[in-house]
């Protein structure tokens, strides 16, 4: 989940507690090329406003424009499906072949907001189940591989999860440029950095500077299947104390700056302590995509797009994971 997703459930239950009546929107499926993923969500408020996205624009045009016209229910949830014809598709602006499955739900109560939130903050997994029928909502702590929505004939639930962190260590010029694509990617950015002298030089003012050894950062963060951690420094005293924390964690991406020569020392050294060839063999490094980058903003974006591929990879596998066991089932 990521932080622009929070943000809606937010103004949701802003909203709701003002006195709004407000629509939830949640993506149940795609077909073919869309432009949001299963699990994004939109609300809908009485009056027309709206904060976050199921499509390009046109199907959230269309959606207030049903709340205007009395058609969306206040009662009962609502499935919607929009690209179901090439005319569908042109007038909503879908690409080529593509089709939203939406769920249309009235919000009448915002207890689960409280827990889905809580949740999240705590970097906690937590299942939502609605009933179609009555809008009875129950809440309960999911399991990592669980899919995002899972449709059944009288309910559907939904797993919303922590934000992706990235845990950067060195307050370096590529350390920088890294913040800032992660931050606009909707990662909660730390940068790491104990030396004094690199602290009070560091002004990205989106990321949370930690001044405390590496691997303490590391281990204060407990990183989970939806951290990062980049080491930055080129000082070995200093990413390798990080690096011996993280390759023993959960992240789904732990790196390292530096030549293959470099890492292949790093690595050699890593195997004097207390690491097993499995946890080593983790470690990206040369970190990044192989693009030819040479400045600190080519390789920042580098391993940005790395941390992109190698987290949508994991999603996937999930994804195909959830469908054997639906068919199995």
């Amino acid at each position: 989940m990521t932080g622009h997703d929070t943000n809606v459930l937010k103004q949701l239950q802003s909203w709701y507690q003002q006195g709004h009546k407000v629509w939830l929107v949640t993506v149940l499926s795609t077909y073919g090329s869309s432009p949001r993923q299963p699990g994004s969500m939109c609300v809908l408020r009485d009056d027309g406003l709206f904060t976050g996205s199921v499509s390009g624009g046109c199907v959230e045009d269309d959606l207030v424009t049903l709340l205007r016209d009395g058609a969306l229910s206040s009662a009962s949830a609502q499935i919607k499906t929009y690209g179901a014809n090439q005319e569908e598709q042109a007038r909503f602006k879908l690409p080529c072949g593509g089709q939203l499955k939406l769920l249309v739900e009235p919000v009448i109560d915002d207890q689960w907001l409280d827990d889905v939130i809580t949740a999240i903050s705590s970097q906690k997994l937590i299942k939502r189940d609605v009933s179609l029928r009555s809008l009875q909502v129950t809440c309960s702590l999911a399991l990592s591989h669980e899919p995002l929505v899972c449709e059944r004939p009288e309910s559907i639930s939904f797993v919303y999860g922590p934000r992706l962190r990235l845990l950067i260590i060195g307050a370096v010029e590529t350390s920088y440029y890294l913040a800032n694509i992660a931050t606009a990617l909707d990662y909660q950015v730390y940068v790491c950095d104990p030396r004094v002298e690199m602290q009070q030089t560091w002004t990205h003012q989106e990321s949370t500077l930690l001044t405390m050894m590496p691997d303490d950062a590391v281990t204060s963060l407990q990183p989970d299947l939806n951290t990062a951690v980049v080491a930055l420094t080129h000082d070995p005293k200093l990413d390798d104390m990080a690096l011996l924390e993280a390759l023993k964690s959960a992240a789904f991406y732990v790196g390292a700056l530096g030549a293959k020569s470099n890492n292949n020392k790093r690595r050699e050294r890593l195997k004097l302590f207390d690491l097993t060839q499995q946890e080593i063999d983790r470690l990206h490094g040369p970190v990044g995509m192989s693009i030819g980058s040479k400045t600190p903003a080519e390789i920042a974006v580098a391993i940005a797009a790395e941390l992109v591929a190698i987290y949508r990879q994991r999603i996937r596998a999930q994804q195909t994971s959830a469908s054997l066991d639906k068919v199995l089932t």
